[in-house]
């Protein structure tokens, strides 16, 4: 959605995103236009989608949303858990995987079915019904954080990072050019130093899709 065992590549955040189809970041309509500065941006929701106050009337948009999505979560990590690894971390407070925990999980291990939701898939129902009540986000400002992320990573020394897409109201995560014949080595000391230095640019809940 793997690093060091590559769980920060984009091949198996690929396989995460295939698993979870919702956690490319979608908004309620499709289409992009370009702004001033060059950056893409994405056209207002339908005002069906949104409260009274202007704020967003999704389930998951309010404090009662946020909890039902930690609850959701601790319970795929549960099962995590249970069926791969019984160290798998708990998730932040704000409901999202804790993936800098999960990647050191990852080296100390050799298990890559832990950014998978298990070798046999044993954990991709908790996992798909978590993404389901993930609160409503601001696709725009996602997109311009994995951006910036981007652009970081090449700014220290990982040339081929990619930059995120907009396509059709979704963000496509950037990272590697060619995950299939991957160019972008992250066991690398660069890769390493990099990720360090540019993982305030990711917004929460985004440190584990480029």
């Amino acid at each position: 959605m793997t690093q060091k065992t590559r769980p920060r590549s984009r091949a198996a955040r690929l396989a995460l995103l295939l698993a979870v189809p919702v956690l490319a970041l979608t908004t309620a309509c499709g289409g992009t236009e370009s702004s001033d500065d060059g950056v893409a941006s994405v056209s207002d929701a339908p005002a069906a989608s949104r409260s009274k106050d202007g704020g967003d009337a999704s389930p998951g948009g309010g404090a009662q949303g946020k909890s039902a999505f930690y609850d959701a979560q601790m319970k795929y990590v549960q099962c995590m858990r249970k069926e791969v690894d019984k160290d798998f971390p708990d998730p932040k407070l704000s409901g999202y995987l804790d993936w800098a925990k999960i990647d050191d999980l990852i080296e100390r291990t050799g298990k890559d079915e832990i950014s998978k939701g298990g070798a046999e898939g044993e954990c991709t129902s908790d996992m798909t019904k978590a993404s389901k009540l993930e609160p409503r986000r601001d696709t725009q400002k996602e997109y311009e954080s994995m951006l910036a992320h981007a652009k970081c990573m090449r700014a220290n020394g990982v040339s081929k990072f990619t930059n995120p897409q907009l396509q059709d109201g979704n963000v496509i995560p950037g990272g590697d050019p060619n995950p299939a014949s991957p160019e972008v080595s992250p066991d690398s000391p660069t890769y390493k130093q990099a990720r360090q230095a540019c993982k305030d640019k990711l917004l929460d809940g985004l440190d584990g899709m480029q």
